[in-house]
């Protein structure tokens, strides 16, 4: 007979049977905790028929696809096995771990003036940071180019202008006095006889026939063919007295000579101060090609500023 099927009265009958048997021990401390519920098994009796254990459900684990990191698949999700079964879905990112970092090219030391050297530039960096901020020596030796190229511009517009343009003289003596003084300074029109020929009249810089490495400056009186004399400082050119009056009498001559006629490709010019210019009246005519240009303008002093 099993445990479960003793009646009262037989554990009372076993007791008084056997003398052996120890007196029982102090009963358990009462606990104030519900007592464990019994097992259905445990329930049931021997004629109960068996009970069919319940059925219990697994989860089988998620099937994942073939998966391939690229760098735009950020933003895609995938599905753990909590999740699986309720369709959600977490960060691909979380599922995979963060993301691998962005390569960075590896900081350089660079040369300074000094001779040490700056840490913790690319090479990006620091091409950027010299081609923005030149270092002075730089820039001290840009100006420096940019003034040589100035000077050099100044240079040869100079010699071109000096050379077949205008060229700048300077008045020495006063042998045309009053209309030149000492120390005018004059602008030579060089350009002037490459388009027409000389003019009675004009002022002209020329090279002393004599010593072509001195130059003058004297009015033209005769070109070539005129027939020139002078009677008593009174200068006639192919018989008609030339206008003199703006020479003052102290200025006048008395000589007399001439007639003479100027040869072709020549001409015959004198100073406004007639007693005392060396002229064609002493070392005769000026070759053509010894005439530089004609004065175009006095530019100093400047209160006497006057264009010829």
């Amino acid at each position: 007979m099993s445990d479960w099927e003793r009646r009262p009265d037989d554990a009372a009958h076993e007791t008084s049977e056997s003398h052996d048997v120890p007196a029982p021990a102090e009963p358990p401390a009462v606990s104030s905790a519900e007592p464990a519920a019994a097992s259905p098994a445990e329930d049931r009796s021997a004629g109960d028929p068996p009970v069919a254990p319940e059925p219990t459900a697994e989860l089988e684990p998620p099937v994942f696809a073939p998966y391939a990191f690229r760098p735009a698949d950020v933003h895609q999700s995938v599905a753990t096995p909590a999740d699986a079964a309720a369709g959600e879905a977490w960060p691909a990112e979380a599922a995979r771990g963060p993301a691998p970092a962005t390569p960075v090219a590896p900081p350089i030391d660079w040369p300074t003036a000094s001779g040490s050297t700056a840490s913790g530039r690319t090479v990006a960096a620091a091409a950027a940071a010299t081609a923005t901020h030149p270092s002075a020596w730089t820039r001290v030796g840009e100006e420096l180019v940019a003034w040589f190229k100035t000077l050099v511009s100044a240079a040869v517009y100079a010699t071109l202008i000096v050379t077949f343009g205008f060229q700048v003289a300077r008045v020495e003596g006063l042998s045309m006095a009053p209309t030149l003084e000492d120390q005018d300074r004059l602008i030579v029109n060089k350009l002037a006889y490459r388009l027409h020929d000389p003019q009675v009249g004009d002022i002209v810089m020329l090279y002393y026939p004599v010593d072509p490495q001195k130059s003058f400056v004297k009015r033209i009186v005769a070109e070539p063919g005129d027939t020139i004399r002078s009677v008593r400082g009174r200068v006639y050119r192919n018989d008609v007295p030339l206008d003199d009056a703006f020479i003052p009498e102290e200025y006048r001559s008395e000589d007399t000579w001439g007639p003479e006629t100027i040869p072709d490709g020549y001409y015959f010019v004198m100073g406004d101060h007639r007693n005392n210019s060396s002229d064609s009246r002493t070392w005769k005519y000026v070759p053509t090609k010894y005439i530089i240009g004609k004065v175009q303008l006095r530019w100093w002093p400047m209160d006497e500023f006057t264009i010829f």
